[in-house]
This record gives C-alpha cells, sequence and structure tokens, in this order.
C-alpha cells in the first residue's frame, strides 16, 4: 500500500514524515531528498540539466540550487523542462524502493509536487499537511533566509492549496508538535488497519 504525503511549502512535511518514521511497519521515501541525490550522481541528469541552463548549473559536481532557483521559480516553462528532467528518474527510483520495501505495511512518499508531478496514480490513499499562508510564508523566510517575493514565487508555483486538500484523504493540521504527534498516531493506525486489506 502507498501513501502520498504532500503539503505546500513550509508546511511542515518533513516533520510530519519524522514522525511517521518512528513506526517500525512503515518505509518512508522523501521524494526531494532523492531527487537531489539523482541530481548529483547521475551523469544522465547532469548532462541535460547542463545543456538546458548552461555551464553554471553545477559548481564543483553539485548543482547550484540557488542559481536554477531564480531561474526557474520567475519561468514555468524552465520549470516544467526540469521536471521533465528529474521526475522520471525519480519515479524509477521509487518503484525500486517498492520493491525493496514490500515487507512493510505501507510506504509513505513524501513530495511538495504530488499532483504536479502526477504522482497520485500509483497512490492508495493521500495525507496533507496544512498549515496557515502567512504562517508558511514566515517558516520559509527564516529556513531558506529569503525574501517574502521569492516564496510567494515558490507558492504560486504549487497547486492552489483548497484543491490539494479537496482530493486528499487524510488532514494533518500542523500547529504544534503534540497536536501533530497525535493526528500522526490516528492516521497511522487507520492505515496499518486498512493495509491488511491489501495484502
Amino acid at each position: 500500500m502507498i501513501v502520498g504525503l504532500t503539503g505546500g511549502i513550509g508546511s511542515g512535511k518533513t516533520t510530519v514524515a519524522k514522525l511517521f518514521s518512528n513506526y517500525a511497519n512503515v518505509a518512508i521515501y522523501i521524494a526531494d531528498v532523492e531527487a537531489k541525490k539523482l541530481i548529483n550522481s547521475s551523469t544522465s541528469i547532469k548532462q541535460q540539466i547542463t545543456k538546458l541552463f548552461g555551464a553554471n548549473a553545477y559548481k564543483n559536481n553539485i548543482l547550484d540550487r540557488k542559481y536554477i532557483g531564480q531561474l526557474v521559480f520567475n519561468s514555468k516553462a524552465k520549470l516544467q523542462a526540469l521536471n521533465k528532467i528529474v521526475h522520471p528518474a525519480v519515479k524509477e527510483h521509487f518503484v525500486n524502493f517498492v520493491q525493496s520495501n514490500q515487507n512493510k505495511d505501507y510506504i509513505l512518499y513524501e513530495s511538495a509536487i504530488l499532483f504536479e508531478s502526477n504522482s497520485i496514480e500509483k497512490l492508495d490513499f493521500i495525507i496533507s499537511v496544512y498549515v496557515d499562508l502567512e504562517e508558511r510564508i514566515e517558516r520559509v523566510m527564516v529556513r531558506d533566509s529569503v525574501e517574502k517575493k521569492e516564496v510567494l514565487a515558490r507558492i504560486n508555483n504549487q497547486w492552489k492549496e483548497d484543491k490539494i486538500l479537496l482530493l486528499s484523504n487524510y488532514l494533518i493540521i500542523n500547529s504544534s508538535i503534540e497536536n501533530t504527534k497525535d493526528q500522526v498516531r490516528k492516521i497511522h493506525n487507520i492505515l496499518t488497519k486498512k493495509a491488511l486489506h491489501f495484502l
């Protein structure tokens, strides 16, 4: 059984994924982390990205995320071109991850762009993490040392939150860590029971 975990930038998806990782019967796949690894290790991806963005795309064999970020967050066409390179590689990597974690009750696939990348077709359930927009903006500004306009540019490249929430099976309101832990525990118990029907 495969469960998607998503939410807007700054909503705390990674924190929620870590809470799920406390349960031994769950395998966690953080798409953004794996994508970063592939971007910096795959010769094919490196060649395609360099061809698309030029020689400045990589510094010392590591993707210059700030440079690329400035280019893609102000151009949907460039962002889509980058996604066309990275998404298929991540999907293939995830297929192998699923095969090697067949012993788990369910696999949690965490991705900020779960809907945008058409990942939902292979998911049995979807969990969304919600935080008030102003709080999300503040969190990202502090976390990434960026200005508000840059955070808003990133948010505008993601699906609207109300659309995501309507398509989700479960909602986690990430207001306080104790409250979030309690919601994770309840959803985990439900999913563990549901996993029995997928055997």
